[in-house]
């Protein structure tokens, strides 16, 4: 903790700009690996250790997980943006009093999605079609997951405040900690005391609230302008508008397109459950495939933000296409192994041979798809790194909720199987790719500029 407590936050309006990117996303990709596992842990023990009904549950439950996360993540995106640039501009007061409005919002969200996600499940299980032989386990691991939502939203808010500020090396260290705990209690609590899909859900609620306490002991002993002072969080109504009009686009574009994805789910779940169990496998391979973007799409954000409250406009338009290059680079990487050794990757969650055979199929199918990704993801962060929420909150609703689900429904209907289903997520991500690009270059920049030359003015 001694060690943690140090200064080190970094300031990205000045030095080489895929040096900061690199530096600022390499910790961002380690945390994030680690988050996932949080729940690829739970499926592998789950999927071997208790059987493919329970490998399917804990599948399914991931995009109702999300579609609450995302809804958080948007305010919680638009929080950090609203840090990163009087971080930039170099602001104290008004730094230190965005970090107390965000907490204050954060704990008034927990309780709000802990109700809501806690009393929505059932409906949300019924809206994916979920078979009777998943429904029961799966119920089961959403509730305890959902009772225990706000160490991981505590967690994400406390983290996030860290990296606004360009500190991503902290929270990873307490990422390590709770994901390697995560891994003790899964094993403890289904293999040793045989507590079934329960004891999987109970492993992470306790880890992510460990993780949450450290993060915030560590902003509350911090003597910087960001610390966190609990006789001072409150709202700042000034500040608490301007987290909202950035916010409230990204919550709205996260937790639709989680809706979106839902909707998929239900797709998948007409076929049967070795096809659910192989797409769970699919899901959670996809999710560590993408971490490096990810990771580099907040570091764009950090990046762009800080140099756009820094009024340093023309460095912060080279930071995406510096981030561009480094993220496909990173992708060629990481699918040759995907593609190559793809029965290998399945077979850790379930070695029954169609889970295998439909695993295989969908990460061979879907992963080249990736390199579209990086172009969304980076132009994405650099969009909200300004503030430019809207569009993008336009651009991913029309491509991954409208056009998606319009794509599926012709898909099913005109009888095919599961794989033009499977293919419904590149097609999104082909037409978000392509409008995100027109709308950058042509529209976003010169906005850019304008919506800069009118805050210095007021």
């Amino acid at each position: 903790m001694r060690a943690a407590l140090k200064k080190r936050d970094t300031d990205m309006t000045e030095g080489g700009i895929a040096r900061l990117l690199i530096a600022f996303a390499l910790p961002l990709m380690l945390g994030n690996i680690f988050q996932q596992l949080y729940n690829m842990v739970d499926s592998i023990i789950v999927g071997n250790f208790v059987g493919k009904q329970a490998l399917a549950a804990v599948g399914c439950t991931g995009p109702i997980v999300n579609m609450l996360i995302g809804i958080f993540g948007g305010l919680a995106g638009g929080a950090g943006v609203v840090i990163s640039q009087y971080y930039g501009a170099k602001d104290g007061e008004k730094l230190h009093r965005a970090v107390q409005t965000t907490v204050a919002l954060t704990l008034s969200l927990c309780a709000a999605l802990t109700a809501l996600g806690v009393l929505a499940t059932p409906v949300l299980l019924r809206w994916m079609a979920t078979p009777d032989d998943v429904m029961g386990e799966a119920s089961e691991y959403l509730r305890i997951y959902f009772w225990g939502i706000s160490g991981m939203l505590l967690y994400n808010i406390g983290s996030g405040i860290l990296r606004a500020v360009g500190d991503s090396r902290r929270p990873l260290y307490f990422l390590i900690f709770s994901a390697t705990l995560n891994t003790a209690l899964d094993l403890l609590f289904v293999r040793v005391f045989a507590w079934g899909i329960a004891g999987a859900a109970f492993a992470t609620v306790v880890s992510q609230a460990l993780s949450a306490l450290l993060v915030f002991i560590l902003l509350i002993r911090s003597r910087e302008d960001y610390r966190i002072e609990p006789r001072a969080i409150g709202f700042d109504g000034a500040i608490l508008r301007r987290i909202c009009a950035i916010g409230i686009p990204s919550s709205l574009q996260m937790g639709i397109t989680a809706v979106s994805n839902v909707f998929v789910q239900s797709y998948i779940n007409r076929f049967e459950s070795s096809c659910m169990a192989g797409w769970a496998a699919y899901n959670k391979l996809d999710a560590f495939a993408m971490l490096p973007l990810m990771g580099l799409s907040m570091a764009v954000t950090t990046f762009v933000g800080q140099n756009y409250g820094a009024r340093k406009l023309d460095r912060a338009g080279k930071g995406p296409l510096c981030g561009l290059a480094i993220g496909t680079a990173v992708m060629i990487v990481i699918l040759t192994p995907m593609m190559l050794f793809a029965p290998t990757l399945v077979r850790l969650f379930n070695a029954e041979a169609e889970v295998i055979a439909f695993g295989t199929l969908f990460l061979r199918l879907i992963s080249p798809f990736y390199l579209l990704c990086t172009v969304n993801q980076i132009y994405s962060g650099a969009l909200r790194g300004v503030g430019d929420t809207k569009a993008t909150m336009y651009i991913m609703l029309f491509s991954f909720v409208l056009f998606r689900q319009l794509y599926l429904f012709t898909a099913y209907r005109l009888g095919g199987g599961i794989v033009p289903i499977a293919l419904g997520y590149p097609a999104g991500w082909i037409m978000c790719s392509a409008v995100i690009l027109v709308y950058y270059y042509r529209f976003a920049r010169k906005k850019a500029v304008l919506r800069a030359e009118r805050e210095d003015r007021i």
